[in-house]
């Protein structure tokens, strides 16, 4: 296999990987959850992005390096929605 073509597997593997992020938020957003569940699970995949970046910079893999750095923000904004949306829920009944 080429070089080439690695790295259009590597961009192909980063963009559905994106998409699937995206479609978690969506989730989130059309549900409004306050589920404890996904907030765990966005917490953890904070700390596994930033250990992905750490990885991948020592490595000099930008493909993987781009999509660290957007699982980063995406899963920090989801884990924000649900810290949001908890408070909220948690004002509305008090």
């Amino acid at each position: 296999m080429t070089t080439q073509q690695l790295y259009i597997i590597a961009y192909t593997a980063t963009s559905i990987s994106i998409l699937t992020r995206f479609i978690f938020l969506y989730l989130l957003y059309t549900k409004k959850s306050v589920n404890k569940l996904s907030l765990m699970f966005s917490i953890l995949n904070m700390g596994s992005s930033s250990m992905w970046i750490y990885y991948s910079v020592g490595i000099s893999d930008t493909a993987l390096t781009v999509r660290s750095i957007c699982d980063l923000v995406l899963f920090t904004v989801s884990a924000a929605y649900i810290i949001r949306n908890r408070l909220v829920k948690l004002e509305i009944s008090t």
